[in-house]
């Protein structure tokens, strides 16, 4: 299909993986306007519920990853951390919290964002059963919302928030060919299994975090090493050396929301925080 009436052929998606603190906060700062002159992406989604020391996030930072050109923020089981979020999460629809929460959770767990060039992009944001909360299925409110989604835009990208490669490759055999993107998140931990499956859907089981490299998933280590070595409960801190943005980058068929290529990003800050 050839661009006509002002329309592209190619919708460019920007991920970015796991926002850690202020280490992480610093990165997109940083590091994003680089990514966005060499990618030129449509929009820019981040998932930030670990923006605000680690855990959780709060209206401020929010609204300075906005100021940073981050047009949609997604979360997970930390989103409830700070209290002080959810009015906010109540407020607005570019901050999301999981969808398969129960009703009645403030905010909403997916919206549709219209980039600058008027392509619409649905953003839906999932959370995983295995080793976590019990909560709805994200295979049946997946499909539930993608359907949803896909009557206003075929162009789906879903953050889904688990623990388990085989959850989160099992979401993407499910929704394959209805969602655009899945992108798994949680782990912290950068997987190499990016690929587009058969019918359309760029997956990677986990897209990494942007924050401190030289940490355990960003926590300082001598403390998780102290915790494991003693099982005495610690307090942890953000770790700040060796900072990285990681993510994504996709491009996806305008006209049929089918991916065409996605692509790992590991950008180092380069100097200490």
């Amino acid at each position: 299909m050839h661009g006509h009436g002002g329309m592209q052929d190619h919708i460019k998606i920007l991920f970015i993986g796991d926002i850690i603190g202020k280490p992480g906060r610093i990165a997109v700062r940083e590091l994003l306007p680089r990514l966005v002159g060499r990618y030129s992406p449509d929009i820019v989604i981040a998932n930030g519920e670990n923006a605000a020391g680690g855990f959780g996030i709060t209206p401020e930072i929010a609204e300075e990853l906005r100021k940073l050109q981050v047009d949609v923020i997604t979360s997970g089981n930390h989103i409830w951390d700070k209290k002080e979020v959810y009015d906010y999460l109540r407020a607005q629809d570019r901050l999301l919290r999981p969808a398969n929460y129960p009703h009645g959770s403030p905010g909403v767990g997916f919206c549709v964002y219209e980039c600058p060039s008027g392509v619409k992009v649905g953003v839906v944001n999932l959370i995983g059963r295995v080793f976590m909360d019990c909560l709805d299925s994200p295979f049946v409110v997946g499909m539930e919302l993608v359907r949803k989604v896909r009557e206003v835009t075929p162009i789906v990208v879903i953050d889904f928030h688990a623990e388990t490669t085989s959850e989160k490759m099992a979401l993407g055999w499910h929704l394959d060919g209805l969602a655009s993107a899945i992108i798994g998140t949680h782990t912290h931990v950068q997987t190499s299994d990016e690929r587009v499956l058969n019918l359309g859907t760029a997956f990677i089981t986990d897209a990494g975090m942007t924050g401190p490299i030289d940490s355990v998933i960003g926590m300082k280590k001598e403390v998780i090493l102290e915790r494991f070595l003693t099982h005495m409960p610690v307090r942890f801190d953000v770790a700040s050396k060796n900072v990285e943005l990681q993510g994504v980058f996709i491009t996806v068929d305008a006209a049929t929301g089918k991916a065409a290529s996605i692509e790992r990003i590991k950008e180092p800050l380069g100097r200490e925080v």
